[in-house]
């Protein structure tokens, strides 16, 4: 509010989705944006929302999709990854690691799955789930710890590197996403970048970029993620088919380039 000097603003997803519900913070976003020369939305549903809750005039509002770009740490260790993330087995080439990737916070809900994958895992030892990401929320951080500790098949991986991330979802056997509510997930479309298949919750901020059994799966419960998984695992023409397509999607609707030249003429207007 303070800031002196012209910006612009870049929605996230919980601003537009959780946010705005909160009066107190809605009138603060409203202030900023009244002040902004401009702002981004990722995605058309996105912009639509923005008008709606936060700022009639349109003209201000951009929609620039993220540009995605990943790269793999080749001193990465996967066993090594795996075992300091108390996943003990001789046969680690023989594992399904499903990688949950999220800033550990409510909003994300990687409770969701933690209950109906530990049965599951019960059933097939080979299934895993490792959460990774960083710990936003201390609080909820101590609550999901508690859970995992008691656990069986799920486990909490420390926070890496970027490059160390990619090299972990790159060796996994699917990226998983289980959000309340998102903007636009940059692991899921570094997922699909990085040739892994993608498990994601079906809501509006993931079926935006997902789409069912063509650039990845969408699951609406926690009974429908294991029958989704289970497809993955034995349909390996449905794999091929949402690694094939996802990355032809991100390479064609997530460029940097693009995304780059986007903001430079963005940038132009605070001239």
């Amino acid at each position: 509010m303070d800031v002196q000097v012209p910006f612009g603003v870049i929605f996230g997803g919980t601003d537009i989705n959780e946010d705005v519900k909160v009066e107190q913070k809605r009138v603060v976003m409203e202030q900023v944006l009244r002040k902004a020369r401009f702002a981004v939305a990722f995605t058309d549903k996105m912009k639509k929302e923005a008008e709606l809750f936060l700022l009639s005039n349109s003209g201000k509002i951009y929609v620039q999709p993220q540009g995605i770009q990943t790269e793999v740490s080749e001193k990465f260790c996967w066993s090594e990854f795996l075992r300091s993330s108390g996943v003990s087995s001789k046969h680690v080439d023989e594992l399904h690691v499903f990688l949950l990737v999220c800033g550990i916070r409510r909003v994300k809900d990687p409770l969701y799955l933690v209950k109906i994958f530990s049965e599951w895992h019960c059933e097939n030892p080979l299934n895993v789930l490792v959460i990774i990401g960083p710990k936003i929320d201390p609080v909820f951080t101590v609550e999901l710890e508690a859970v995992v500790s008691r656990t069986a098949g799920v486990f909490l991986a420390q926070e890496r590197s970027q490059q160390e991330l990619h090299a972990a979802m790159k060796k996994c056997f699917a990226v998983v996403n289980s959000s309340n509510s998102e903007g636009m997930s940059a692991a899921i479309l570094e997922a699909m970048d990085l040739g892994v298949p993608v498990l994601a919750r079906d809501i509006p901020g993931n079926a935006a970029v997902v789409q069912h059994d063509f650039t990845g799966l969408l699951y609406a419960s926690p009974q429908e993620f294991v029958h989704q998984s289970q497809r993955l695992l034995s349909d390996h023409e449905l794999r091929e088919r949402v690694v094939n397509n996802g990355k032809r999607y991100v390479e064609e609707h997530h460029s940097l380039k693009h995304e780059r030249e986007t903001y430079q003429q963005l940038v132009d207007v605070l001239q």
